[in-house]
Parts: structure tokens; sequence; C-alpha cells
């Protein structure tokens, strides 16, 4: 597990990582003389509006034709209006199509705590400038799981907010059904910070020491995930009910000919105007996205009605609490087949939160065995909508509680 970076080395000067940044400033704009997050800097997503900048979307030829901003995206500015300092724009996969984190045109953001693995995405810029403590805090966004990926991958804290709770304004959308807006930190005080500066608090004040396992999201687990979980929930000593959430592979398969529908009409046109300028690997995601019919897309939509509203209930009761994905980070060196075959799985586990719209934070507690040693796996916890501020607060009462692990299986 990679240990706290102190604020005072994310201040210092660091070498610009064209992997990581796509510009960065000293700063490159100032925060607020005043607010809660005085001398924090940020890692911004390359897809939230600054002024004075363009949005690239992780992609050269977008970029080359895109205008400045004229205005910046509320989300930023409502970091820097809390004292934080913007450092610079990060690196995302192209238009945020992709968990894995890696990219054909510039790149791909190393992984702060497993050296030689994927970063995770889309949010690989923000998450691996955090990890290597350049910044404090990663603006990004979460579709279906690009900031708890990530955070999983390189033991961060990161935390997707209830859909819509945080304005979208002056974002590049993915799929606008899912796509929400949310923060990495290196710890949860940080985390905390940023979530009771930017967001309101409109679910209540507290949630509970007592949890929802779902069966099927843990079944989809890795072994030894499953057992780094089990330890934990040992070390937890709370109440635990496990229940079925239904089917993942169902949801899965619903919620990506959603998605696809939606990235389809908000990039289609640029994609068809600008033949070869995708990497491989999302231009299939695309490709397939493009023959989508209006009947498929709305057959989709009903099949997610149910599991949806199911979850919605469920956190009613108590929060979820399940692996953030199914292992550690594949490495750089991977074969495609493992790595699609990891995609598959992690979005089984990571769509439900997606579809209800509720907020998730993935802590960095489990420690699984890896090649060279160990390698962090989130848990995440999901509770009803509006409870962004008081998930947090319960991810650092679940920490204190636990000890994370050092060492593999005893």
């Amino acid at each position: 597990m990679t240990p706290a970076v102190p604020a005072s080395v994310a201040d210092a000067p660091q070498p610009m990582d064209s992997a990581i940044w796509r510009v960065v400033g000293d700063p490159l704009v100032a925060g607020s003389a005043t607010g809660p997050l005085r001398g924090s800097s940020v890692a911004v997503k390359d897809l939230f509006a600054v002024a004075g900048h363009a949005i690239g979307a992780g992609n050269p030829t977008y970029l080359a034709g895109a205008a400045a901003e004229e205005t910046t995206a509320p989300a930023v500015q409502a970091l820097l209006d809390a004292g934080a300092s913007l450092r610079g724009i990060a690196r995302t996969d192209e238009f945020a199509y992709s968990i894995a984190g890696d990219s054909v045109h510039y790149g791909t953001p190393p992984n702060g705590a497993v050296p030689g693995a994927l970063p995770g995405g889309s949010s690989s810029g923000p998450a691996s400038a955090v990890a290597l403590g350049h910044a404090d805090i990663g603006l990004a966004t979460d579709t279906a799981g690009s900031i708890r990926v990530p955070a999983s991958y390189q033991g961060l804290w990161g935390l997707r907010t209830t859909h819509g709770l945080v304005s979208r304004e002056g974002l590049l959308p993915l799929a606008p059904s899912f796509d929400a807006v949310g923060w990495l930190a290196r710890d949860g005080a940080a985390l905390e910070a940023v979530a009771e500066a930017c967001v309101p608090e409109t679910g209540g004040e507290g949630l509970d020491i007592r949890f929802l396992v779902p069966i099927e999201a843990l079944e989809a687990a890795e072994p030894e995930t499953r057992a780094a979980f089990e330890r934990l929930l040992v070390r937890l000593d709370a109440p635990v009910e496990r229940f079925e959430l239904g089917p993942l592979a169902h949801v899965h398969e619903a919620f990506r000919v959603v998605q696809a529908a939606e990235a389809w009409r908000a990039h289609g046109d640029w994609i068809r105007a600008h033949p070869g300028s995708l990497g491989d690997a999302v231009a299939a995601r695309f490709a397939a996205a493009s023959r989508i019919s209006p009947d498929e897309e709305a057959a989709a939509r009903a099949a997610l009605e149910a599991p949806a509203r199911r979850l919605r209930e469920a956190v009613r009761s108590s929060p979820v609490l399940v692996p953030t994905v199914p292992g550690p980070a594949p490495a750089l060196t991977a074969d495609p087949t493992r790595v699609d075959a990891v995609r598959t799985a992690t979005l089984r586990m990571t769509a439900p939160v997606s579809v209800a719209g509720i907020p998730a934070l993935s802590v960095p507690l489990l420690a699984v065995p890896a090649p060279r040693g160990t390698a962090p796996v989130g848990v995440c916890v999901a509770s009803r909508a509006g409870t962004d501020a008081a998930l947090v607060r319960l991810g650092r009462r679940i920490a204190d509680l636990t000890t994370p692990e050092k060492e593999g299986p005893a």
C-alpha cells in the first residue's frame, strides 16, 4: 500500500510527466486566499471546462479542434472558492470510455502504488497525480467506476457522488444517465474536507456501522480478494447481513447498452467526421455503440429499473459493503484478453451503483497477494442518495476500526 504523501511534497515543484498531465502551472489557477481547502492542490480530469483552456478528452485530434473554454465548470470553481489551487489538467482515457487507464496517444500514467501495473481509468491522470504526490486532490468523473477503479488500483480514497448532486455543467459527457462527479485523495481526512466543502448534505446526518454485503458482487471478486474481505469483516466486528442483489451479468449488459447509446449520441458525429482518430479499444466500443437501435436502448432502460430500485431500497436500511473491484491492478504487460476479462468482471461489480445513482466510496483497506508482494484493493461502501459527506465519515470510521492488511493471507 502506498503511504500518504505529506501535503508539503505535493506543494513542492514536480517535473511534468506528460503521461499524467496535459498542462501544469505553479499554479495553473490560484484558489481563494481563504477557505477550508486553502493550501491544497488539484489535478482536474481533462473533461472539465477551465477558462482559457480547451477540453482535450484524452484525444489529440479532439484537442486540436477544441476552442478554449470561456468559463470554468462549477465543480472546478467550487474547489477554487474553497481555497484549493488548480495544479493542472490531467489525462483521461479517451472520452472517458475505458476503465484500464492506458493511452495509445500520450502514454499510460504510472500506478503510484504498484509499479508496472495499469493505473485504472478513466480518471487515470488525476489518480496518478494524487498517488504520486503531484497534487492533493483529484477532480474526476465516474460513469461505470472511473473513480472507484483507479482509487482501488492505486490505494486511494475515491468518492463517486450521488448522481446529479454535483453540477455537471461544463463537463464533457459520456453517458449523462450515469455520469457523476467526484474526487480522489490520499487519505480520508482530505476527502472529507472536500466533500464537506463541495457537497450539500441532503440525505441525513449519520450512517450506522451495520452493513449489507451483496452475495453476487462478492462472488465476482477473485478468491484472494474475497478472503481478504472476509478477514476485514471479522476485524470490523459489526452487524453484517448478506443479501441477493440479482444477476450481475444482466445488469451489466443492460447498463452497457444504455451507456453506449448515450455515448454515441454525445460523440458519434465527431467520430464519424474523424475516422482513425481513436485507439483501437475505444474505437471498437464506439463502433458497437453506433449499432444500438432505439428499441434495444429502450429495452435495456426498462431492464435496469428493477435492479436500480432494489439497490436503492436496500441502502435505505444499511450501507452496502463489498470489494471495489475483483482484484489488484493488472500488469501493463498483461495479455489483452486478460485485461478484457478483468474489465467485464469489474463492470459487473461497479455498474449497480451507477444504475442506482447512489454515492459510493472506495477505501484502501485490503492488501492482496501480487507478483511483487502485495497490492491494494479497495473496499466500496455505498449508501442512500444525498449522504455523500456522511459516507466519507463512515469510511473513516471503518478505517479506524480495522487495520489495513500489510501481508498476504495468514
